[in-house]
């Protein structure tokens, strides 16, 4: 199946990088999801303290806003990591390829901040994304 969106990891010029595709481009509609935290469906704090569980519940609530909009990772071309530190990064990396699998990565940019909205979380992370528009339905 061919894609809608065009990963390029090495630009000429750039040094290629196993993280993140340095461009992402695509046709289709745009979705934005907002930055999402470690909250389970009742709004309970999942994994306070450990990066690892809030990695992988962000990621899952990321794949949950993305069916809402009819996307999934497949359709991801940027996320964006907020973290209070950035040795978080390798959990925040074991999860996202859980929730990517094989599948290309999208750009990405890392910022540590001194805080987040409440003091248990470490994690959050927003997503961009292109939704293929197949025969003038939206998918």
């Amino acid at each position: 199946m061919s894609t809608h969106l065009t990963h390029v990891s090495a630009p000429e010029g750039l040094a290629p990088s196993p993280q993140y595709s340095h461009v992402v481009w695509g046709t289709g509609r745009f979705v934005a999801v907002s930055g999402q935290l470690a909250l389970d469906s009742e709004g309970a704090v999942v994994g306070a303290g450990d990066a690892a569980a809030q990695a992988r519940q962000v990621f899952a609530n990321i794949g949950r806003c993305l069916a809402a909009a009819g996307a999934d990772f497949a359709d991801v071309v940027k996320l964006t990591y907020f973290v209070t530190d950035m040795a978080h990064m390798p959990a925040i990396r074991a999860a996202r390829d859980t929730a990517f699998g094989s599948l290309p990565l999208p750009a990405s940019s890392a910022v540590q901040v001194s805080a987040l909205v409440r003091p248990e979380f470490c994690i959050e992370i927003e997503a961009f994304a292109l939704v293929r528009e197949i025969a003038g339905t939206v998918s």
